[in-house]
């Protein structure tokens, strides 16, 4: 593999709607500052989130949003997923790259050839992700955010297009990848060998289940396709913690 919106599903003979891919959360330091960065590279507006937290809002078709959520605890380890931001021109990826270092990113070293094109940077709190070169085919069709690059199995790129209603548009040697058939980015899946987990991941997906849904019942939906409840110590909230069939966490939020 070179590096959203509510679909339908069926459920026996019932056609419902199954949960829309509301946001990509950050766990920050400074929630605010992250978020004025990444509204900088991508230009996406900020806007207070339904949840009292700090959100950008799309301006193009990524079909979800992106928040900022308050925490103390450190990075460990490369991230699970990273943005994979793509370029028309070799002088737009140099724009790219110069707008987020005058923004607080730097250049990082996770281990990338010499000869390999695409430039490897961390926002201001050490989140990984890649300005592609131009000429990358696979993400040819997609826009300024090309992809979600994530680390993890095949069988949770299966996971993902059942529980988004995404098709699948890869699958060989155990690297998947999925897009909604709205457009967007892509999210994929790199195959094993899966880095073993450490803690718990600084980005996570946000599910909104249908404004006219069931929130348990979109939760016994996803355990029946290999997600499970998760204890974060989150306490009494009205958001429900899962893991995928990898572990890594994501929430299912109330209806909107």
């Amino acid at each position: 593999m070179q590096s959203s919106w509510a679909g339908r599903a069926l459920i026996g003979d019932v056609e419902r709607m199954t949960s829309q891919l509301f946001a990509l959360s950050f766990d920050a330091h400074d929630p605010v500052g992250l978020a004025r960065f990444w509204g900088g590279v991508l230009g996406w507006e900020l806007a207070d989130g339904p949840h009292d937290d700090i959100a950008l809002l799309p301006s193009d078709d990524t079909g979800f949003r992106l928040r900022f959520l308050p925490s103390q605890e450190e990075k460990t380890g490369q991230n699970q997923m990273h943005f994979d931001l793509t370029s028309q021109s070799l002088e737009e990826q140099q724009q790219t790259v110069a707008r987020a270092l005058e923004l607080g990113g730097k250049h990082i070293d996770i281990g990338q050839l010499p000869e390999e094109l695409h430039v490897v940077l961390a926002d201001p709190e050490g989140n990984e992700f890649c300005v592609i070169e131009p000429g990358n085919n696979f993400l040819a069709d997609c826009g300024f955010i090309g992809a979600l690059a994530s680390d993890g199995s095949q069988e949770v790129g299966y996971f993902w297009s059942k529980a988004l209603d995404w098709p699948l548009v890869w699958d060989q040697d155990e690297e998947t990848a999925i897009r909604s058939p709205h457009g967007g980015p892509k999210i994929t899946w790199g195959g094993p060998p899966v880095d073993p987990k450490t803690g718990k991941n600084r980005l996570h997906f946000d599910l909104a289940p249908p404004a006219d849904g069931d929130q348990q019942a979109e939760v016994e939906r996803l355990i029946s396709l290999g997600a499970t409840r998760l204890d974060i110590g989150q306490g009494d909230v009205s958001w429900v913690v899962m893991a995928d069939p990898d572990g890594n966490e994501f929430c299912v939020l109330t209806p909107r």
